[in-house]
């Protein structure tokens, strides 16, 4: 690179630094849980901060691309977007960072080394500790839904290894669809002959709530809240993202209840 740019070009260059920056930020977030509107909002907070003058940023489900200009300089960057997942504590985080961007006094480094060190460093709960809470919650609703007691220790057990094999499948990249019908079978198959063993008398009962860890809440409001945001093929990829998750779960159930000679109450 020579060392005599002109101001024009080094500009341009700065422009190109702040818009993956600003991208990074974004891309975090959605793959975070954020809804459209507030991962747009944030990655402009983000670029305006840096110097950029005007911001354009299209969130999509698979990619994401934003344009930056500066006076006569524009550049246009596109970055791909991981699965998205739930992960509220970074989200806030970077919420938090764009509004100290945007605020100024921050550089592009500092910035990106401050994006990087959020997404290595900021704590998340064991994966043990998630699975037994995941299988109380599993248990909790069954009980509002009028689950006997004789269920509750096998409901409980179900989603917890449900949820702990759900997280080791997805840490390895199965493909969330897949690892939806897995588990479905599993938690169902766990929850439904644990109670049968123990007497309880709501096995269908028992099988449905072990599986309600599988219900995609967050994807579903996000999807909701981004048609109505007036972003709708993002929230219509989420909502056909959330749709598939339940087919290949009902699925799941089926062979479990296959297997286990059972059948749903009508």
């Amino acid at each position: 690179m020579p060392e005599d740019l002109d101001p024009v070009a080094l500009k341009h260059r700065e422009l190109e630094q702040i818009a993956m920056v600003a991208l990074r930020a974004a891309r975090l977030m959605m793959e975070s849980g954020g809804r459209a509107q507030v991962v747009r909002n944030c990655g402009a907070m983000v670029a305006v901060g840096l110097g950029a003058e005007t911001v354009a940023l299209r969130g999509g489900y698979a990619s994401m691309e934003i344009t930056v200009t500066s006076g006569i300089n524009t550049s246009t960057r596109m970055i791909a977007v991981g699965r998205l997942g739930v992960n509220h504590r970074l989200d806030q985080a970077i919420r938090q960072l764009a509004s100290r961007v945007a605020k100024g006094g921050m550089t592009i480094g500092e910035t990106s080394e401050e994006l990087s060190r959020l997404a290595r460093t900021t704590p998340r709960h064991p994966a043990w500790f998630v699975a037994i809470a995941v299988g109380l919650a599993c248990t909790a609703f069954g009980r509002l839904l009028g689950l006997d007691w004789p269920a509750f220790l096998p409901v409980l057990v179900a989603g917890g290894v449900g949820q702990y094999t759900r997280h080791t499948l997805l840490a390895h990249g199965t493909n969330p669809f897949l690892v939806a019908a897995l588990i479905a079978f599993l938690s169902a198959t766990i929850g439904g002959f644990g109670a049968r063993l123990a007497g309880s008398a709501m096995v269908d009962l028992a099988m449905m709530a072990s599986i309600l860890l599988l219900v995609p809440g967050v994807p579903a409001t996000n999807a909701q809240a981004d048609i109505m945001d007036g972003y709708p093929t993002l929230g219509s990829a989420q909502a056909v993202s959330v749709i598939m998750v339940m087919v290949f779960a009902a699925t799941g159930v089926l062979f479990a209840q296959a297997l286990l000679g059972l059948r749903l109450r009508p």
